[in-house]
């Protein structure tokens, strides 16, 4: 297992590629190293430490059920006060970018540096659509296309030029077609999920194969009702009761996108030792990023073992090697601050008929160098969610036999469990704000039951499910929270505030409960897979 490596670690990687000594060495290097943030001087210091911690919140138990529902299984989410910075680090072969003026809504995060790639290769789109209906505007300018992607922006504002938000991706309203009406896009995501900033709303849809000359992207925003907002102006929060027409077409040429792109069929096919099938289909090299396709599949034994929502956690653990230009980028994940695909597409309509998990991962050319001819693919593990019980019994009196010594801290709960290690040695009842589905009786806003201590997660976090029980065996939902810090040398996520919240238990729930883990989002690394990815005669875009 190697470590991952930390911001110094990314530094040094920087200074052995600029030194450029034997490919053989510096790959043996890399396998400690690798990376350091490096942003754009448009941006601010080049060199910028990011932050080594990040919140997180595992929301689980019986009320996450509806959030399994209305989110697509994010059993985890991230809470962060600002937009996620992505750690990077620069190609060895990165062209130097045009100096031309990025239109405002594209000025963060990478996106700008794609607008700089694209406009002058005639792969930037004005549809001009601005519609306002009572008040009410949407915007839409500037679409970004390559053969891989189509990057929509929205701005939409209410009266007051305050932001809302009432066009959603996931319902649906939004189509990517050909002149039939066949769709032949699916949503796709960037990998640092900053899907929003402060007055836009980006959609980003990945093509399928065999798309057509001419695209058709249609709003059905008719009966769009325009939700609540902040008045900034007046300082209030509004509640319209205002519906309107938002509807829109616009039609995109691909024959360029299409002609600047480098599409290799892929055959390769590895099993794990445990059951997981992972087929590489396509590459596709871009002149905005280079996407690997690939299909992922379970045997009927992994099947039964794995929570039906396996496709929403199962991540990959990767690395590629680039021995000509000395470069080695590690992909790990969903974990904190971790390193993840420009674009991430998990598509999993077919799954419901037995079919595989396609899996698309886009790497950015400032990022990874996007001529290079002699790539390696090296699969270092992946993630799983697992069903696996255990348990451990809480008794809150042997906490409070001990509350004489408040010299140290006395742990009267230990939990372990593949890896993973869980100490509680504190407890007290807060007042927990948001929505759940208590058990029946439990009055929302009494101070629910906390239990504090500290853990080590060597398996993932996303995709875990608890759920505590009392001595009458109803059931309560349970919140786990923490902020982790660097991972450790054992590749372990330490979290030294770890909180479980046991929604809707309260003191006259008395002293004794039952809390369970039922799924875990198991990390395997008994894999052994290298493919050395299609190489290429020409890029067109560089003619």
């Amino acid at each position: 297992m190697k470590p991952i490596p930390n911001d110094e670690d990314r530094l040094w990687e920087q200074h052995l590629f600029r030194e450029e000594p034997d490919a053989d060495f510096t790959l043996e290097v890399m396998r400690k190293l690798d990376g350091v943030s490096m942003e754009n001087a448009e941006h601010g210091n080049p060199f910028t430490k990011k932050a080594s911690k990040s919140h997180w919140m595992r929301r689980t138990g019986i009320a996450a059920a509806a959030v399994v529902i209305l989110a697509g299984g994010a059993w985890f989410a991230f809470d962060h006060t600002s937009a996620p910075e992505q750690p990077s680090v620069n190609a060895v072969n990165h062209p130097p970018l045009p100096n031309i003026p990025v239109p405002e809504e594209l000025k963060y995060s990478y996106f700008a540096d794609d607008y700089k790639r694209l406009k002058p290769l005639g792969l930037v789109v004005n549809p001009n659509i601005n519609i306002e209906d009572q008040g009410y505007t949407l915007k839409i300018e500037n679409v970004l296309v390559d053969r891989s992607q189509i990057v929509m922006t929205l701005q939409q504002n209410a009266p007051d030029g305050s932001m809302i938000n009432p066009v959603y991706p996931e319902l649906g309203r939004v189509h990517i077609t050909d002149e039939k009406g066949n769709s032949i896009a699916s949503l796709s995501s960037p990998g640092d999920q900053t899907l929003y900033s402060s007055i836009n709303q980006r959609f980003v849809y990945q093509l399928q194969d065999g798309i057509p000359d001419k695209v058709v992207v249609r709003g059905e925003l008719s009966h769009l009702k325009i939700p609540g907002y902040y008045n900034s102006e007046k300082g209030e929060f509004v509640e319209p009761s205002a519906t309107v027409d938002w509807s829109f077409q616009f039609n995109i040429d691909m024959t360029k996108a299409k002609s600047l792109a480098v599409e290799a069929p892929m055959n390769n096919t590895y099993t794990t030792p445990e059951g997981l099938k992972l087929d590489m289909t396509q590459l596709v090299r871009t002149p905005n990023g280079t996407k690997l396709d690939m299909n992922v599949s379970l045997d009927d034994e992994l099947r039964a073992k794995v929570e039906e929502g396996w496709a929403n956690y199962m991540d990959l653990i990767y690395h590629i090697e680039i021995s000509e230009t000395n470069e080695y980028r590690i992909f790990n994940g969903s974990r904190p601050s971790a390193r993840q695909a420009k674009f991430r597409l998990r598509d999993q309509s077919g799954i419901r008929d037995g079919g595989p998990l396609k899996l698309s991962e886009t790497w950015d050319p400032a990022f990874v160098t996007v001529d290079a001819k002699n790539i390696r693919f090296v699969l270092d593990g992946y993630t799983l969610p697992v069903k696996e019980e255990k348990s451990v019994e809480v008794d809150l009196d042997n906490m409070r036999k001990d509350m004489k010594d408040t010299s140290k801290p006395y742990t009267f709960v230990q939990f372990e469990q593949f890896g993973d290690q869980i100490v509680l040695y504190e407890f007290n009842y807060q007042s927990v704000q948001g929505s759940y589905n208590l058990p029946k009786g439990n009055v929302k806003g009494n101070s629910s039951l906390v239990l504090v201590g500290n853990g080590r997660f060597r398996n993932a976090f996303n995709g875990d499910q608890w759920v505590a029980i009392d001595s009458q065996g109803t059931e309560y939902p349970v919140e786990v929270m923490g902020i982790p810090d660097k991972p450790n040398n054992n590749e372990e996520n330490v979290v030294n505030d770890l909180k479980l919240v046991i929604r809707g238990f309260y003191k006259e729930d008395g002293t004794k409960l039952t809390l369970k883990r039922t799924v875990v989002n198991r990390e395997y690394r008994d894999v052994k897979w290298e493919v050395d990815l299609p190489s290429y005669t020409n890029l067109p875009w560089q003619k």
